[in-house]
């Protein structure tokens, strides 16, 4: 297990909605799936929090459920593994800001696409932050911003769900290697690029790009999870 890097000054705020862990060091994709598993297991059994990791990998290509073999170019330094979660081929690598949420979706009304609405949002009020203008496209899970060279994708967004409890999450491109998406035909959507905040012109240490995912987790999540409350109560 890695070590994990003390958490931003306001981040004790957050337990109320989730355990909120950074690692120092990027992860192997296999043990981050291992473990985001186990611990989605855990919270079903009642015997472990909600959870928010953030981390890197190094250089990786994941293939969603519905990853399409012929999207796949491939680079013979970069490994390739099946992730489990819902859509298609994506690329994490160093300088890319992975955010697993491991949670149970009932307190928040049990409705994956408001999950996924919940995703998108956190990542477009960071961006934010950092004179981004971000927003979502009809028809196309994650995140888009316009460019001189086009429409490009700046965020993705991958979840699975077992029995109300999500896990995966986010992937912003913060500073990663662009060449590497080169290997895939990311999210199977050939005909937009993908940038990242330094490509922008908007480069962030990753601390601040952290602290600004904390805000908008605690504003987003917990906006949702006082109200599908409220809904239970209700019923």
């Amino acid at each position: 297990m890695c070590a994990e890097r003390s958490l931003p000054a306001d981040a004790a705020s957050a337990t109320n909605l989730a355990d909120w862990e950074v690692a120092q060091a990027p992860v192997p994709y296999p043990q981050a799936l291992a473990r985001m598993e186990a611990h989605a297991d855990a919270i079903r059994a009642g015997t472990a929090s909600d959870l928010v990791w953030l981390l890197e990998h190094e250089p990786v290509y994941t293939a969603g459920t519905s990853a399409d073999p012929r999207e796949l170019i491939g680079r013979p330094d970069i490994p390739v593994f099946e992730a489990g979660r819902g859509g298609r081929y994506t690329y994490h690598g160093p300088g890319q800001r992975v955010a697993y949420l491991i949670l149970d979706l009932k307190p928040y009304g049990s409705d994956l696409r408001r999950h996924v609405w919940r995703l998108e949002e956190m990542v477009i009020r960071t961006l934010a932050e950092f004179d981004i203008k971000a927003e979502r496209r009809q028809g196309r899970i994650g995140v888009w911003v316009e460019t001189q060279e086009g429409e490009m994708k700046i965020a993705a967004i991958g979840v699975r769900v077992r029995r109300w409890v999500a896990f995966h999450g986010l992937s912003l491109n913060v500073d990663p290697a662009l060449a590497d998406f080169a290997g895939i035909v990311p999210c199977g959507i050939a005909e937009f690029g993908v940038t990242s905040m330094a490509a922008l012109g908007r480069p962030a240490p990753m601390t601040a790009v952290d602290a600004a995912l904390l805000r908008h987790f605690k504003a987003v999540f917990g906006q949702d999870r006082q109200a599908g409350n409220v809904a239970a109560l209700s019923l």
